[in-house]
C-alpha cells in the first residue's frame, strides 16, 4: 500500500523561513490527548486549537468516552491518530481495522507481535478503500527496557526485536511503524524514506521522564528520521500547555532547517 504524500511530509527545503519551518513542524506534531474523560479533551484541545493539526486518540479516553469523542475533533478539522494497538486474531483485527477507519481516524495501530498473519489481514482490510488512513504496527514499546523485553522471555535487545518485528511488518505490507527515538535511523534503513516512522517517547530537555525508558529530545528524533513526534504529558500537563507546545514547535523547526 503506498505511503500518501500528506502522511509522509518532507522535510523542509533549503532556504525556508522560521515560518515556513513552523508550519511543517506543526504537520509533525501529535498531541496525546491522554485524559480521562471527553471534557478534559476539550478542554485541552481548545488550549491547542491553533497549535497542532494531529490529536492522538489512546485507549484511556476511548474507552471512557467511546467513539464519538473523534467528532469534535474532525468537525473541526483536526487529523486524528486513533492508538488502540489491535493486537488479536486476524480476522478480529480486521474487523477491528475497518471500524476505525470508517470513524475518520487518519492513522491507527495494531500491534507487530500479533504475528504476520495478523499485519497481512490488517493492511487487506483497508485495501479498496478510496482514502484510507495510515496503519501502523507498534514495534516494542517505549516503557520497555532489556529488562522489560528480558521478563516476557524475549532473548534479544530491544532494538534488535524491534528491527525484526520492522521486517516482519515489511514483508507483510506494512509501510508505517511506531518505535522509540533510540530505533528511528534502523528503521529509516529498513523502510527507506517512503516509510512513515511515529515517534514516542518525545522529551524535552529537562522534562521529567515518567514511566518512559527509551526516549530523545524533539531535535534529536527529527534528525535521525522520524515522520511525527507524539508528545502527551511535557504538553497536557504544562502550566500552560500552549506555550509548552510552542516551545517544542520552535525546537522541531529548527532541526527541518538542517
Amino acid at each position: 500500500m503506498p505511503i500518501p504524500e500528506r502522511l509522509n511530509p518532507p522535510f523542509a527545503p533549503a532556504g525556508a523561513t522560521t515560518v515556513d519551518r513552523l508550519g511543517e513542524a506543526r504537520k509533525r506534531l501529535i498531541i496525546a490527548l491522554d485524559v480521562p474523560d471527553a471534557a478534559s479533551a476539550a478542554a485541552l484541545v481548545d488550549r491547542l486549537e491553533d497549535t497542532c493539526q494531529w490529536f492522538k486518540v489512546g485507549l484511556e479516553l476511548f474507552v471512557a468516552a467511546g467513539p464519538a469523542v473523534l467528532e469534535p475533533l474532525l468537525k473541526r478539522g483536526h487529523s486524528v491518530f486513533l492508538d488502540l494497538k489491535f493486537n488479536d486474531i486476524p480476522n478480529t483485527v480486521a474487523g477491528a481495522v475497518r471500524s476505525a477507519a470508517a470513524l475518520g481516524a487518519r492513522m491507527m495501530t495494531v500491534h507487530a507481535s500479533g504475528g504476520p498473519a495478523m499485519l497481512a489481514a490488517a493492511r487487506t482490510a483497508l485495501e479498496g478503500l478510496a482514502d484510507p488512513p495510515q496503519l501502523l504496527a507498534v514495534t516494542v514499546l517505549t516503557s520497555m527496557d532489556a529488562a522489560q523485553v528480558d521478563a516476557v522471555g524475549l532473548k534479544r535487545s530491544p532494538a534488535e526485536q524491534v528491527e525484526l518485528l520492522a521486517q516482519m511488518g515489511m514483508e507483510a505490507g506494512i509501510r508505517g511503524f511506531v518505535c522509540s527515538p533510540q530505533e528511528v535511523a534502523s528503521l529509516r534503513k529498513i523502510t527507506g524514506p517512503a516509510g512513515v516512522l511515529v515517534i514516542p517517547g518525545i522529551r524535552p530537555a529537562g522534562a521529567t521522564v515518567g514511566d518512559q525508558k527509551r526516549v530523545a529530545t524533539p531535535a534529536q528524533a527529527l534528525r535521525l528520521g522520524a515522520s511525527y513526534l507524539v508528545v502527551g504529558r511535557p504538553i497536557t500537563q504544562a502550566t500552560d500547555p500552549a506555550e509548552a507546545a510552542d516551545a517544542i514547535l520552535r525546537e522541531m523547526a529548527g532541526a527541518l532547517e538542517g
